[in-house]
């Protein structure tokens, strides 16, 4: 096959500029992890550009053990999970009955919840800690219950795109075979929509995980703070340990790149199906 000149001029741009963004992000995370394995002093003389000549551990030893960073990883993980197990089964069923039910105000309700998506997150922390403060939910409580209120209205708009999308004639045939609406919901429709449920859950496990000022809000108990309000207090305890700091970044990164590894050709087909939407 020949490619004609203009064409391959441009794919060879193209993947220029591609392989320079991919660089531009794996070469400070190599830099990152790089620097996390050697000492202090092997920093300061190289400043972490060269490669460490032996792989020591000691500096995740220390930030998980005697840092306590390894609860404060944990609190995160604890969060995540729960918030967005909320997340994926409120929006996935309300995006269900948007798609598939008849009732009343339903395009008004769907309205308000897209109107949410325009409202920028940080604007409605201060009211969500008042409200909750009131409540006596300003703990472990009262921040899963925001992050999965925070979650829904993107969650819920994209899941019910893909519902949309979804051939009746399976919904009917499951109904002949004594199907109820949730188990049409769980056995056909989740199954079915599982891109999008990849994409719902990355960008939620992303917003959890990073979250850092309703947390430092919601959370004065440092045995109850989520890593990101946990690297802070860290770093003010270690800031001129730099190889440390690195350590405890990259332990704090760890999960959420496992994540996109493993869930990377769900999350770019449920980006790329949703993209031919509409």
């Amino acid at each position: 096959m020949i490619i004609k000149p203009k064409k391959l001029i441009g794919l060879i741009l193209l993947h220029t500029f591609l392989i320079s963004v991919a660089l531009s992000c794996i070469c400070p995370l190599f830099w990152m992890i790089n620097a996390s394995f050697k000492t202090n002093e092997e920093f300061r003389n190289d400043y972490g550009l060269e490669l460490a000549h032996e792989f020591n551990g000691d500096n995740y030893k220390r930030a998980i053990f005697d840092g306590g960073l390894g609860t404060y990883f944990l609190n995160s993980v604890f969060y995540t999970f729960i918030t967005v197990f909320f997340i994926v089964i409120f929006s996935s069923l309300a995006a269900f009955a948007f798609s598939r039910l008849q009732f009343p105000g339903k395009n008004i309700i769907f309205f308000i919840f897209l109107t949410a998506m325009m409202i920028p997150l940080p604007a409605g922390f201060v009211p969500v800690y008042i409200l909750l403060n009131k409540l006596h939910l300003a703990n472990r409580i009262g921040y899963v219950m925001a992050m999965t209120n925070m979650g829904l209205s993107l969650s819920i708009y994209l899941l019910k795109t893909f519902f949309d999308q979804l051939p009746r004639d399976l919904e009917d045939a499951a109904r002949i075979d004594g199907c109820s609406k949730l188990r049409i919901w769980w056995h056909v429709g989740m199954p079915l929509v599982a891109p999008a449920l990849a994409v719902v859950i990355i960008v939620n496990s992303l917003t959890v995980w990073n979250e850092f000022v309703l947390a430092s809000l919601m959370f004065t108990n440092a045995k109850l703070m989520p890593v990101q309000v946990g690297l802070m207090e860290f770093y003010n305890k270690n800031v001129i340990d730099h190889t440390l700091l690195m350590a405890s970044l990259a332990i704090a990164a760890l999960p959420i790149v496992t994540i996109y590894i493993i869930m990377q050709k769900h999350i770019i087909k449920g980006i790329t199906a949703g993209a031919m939407v509409g």
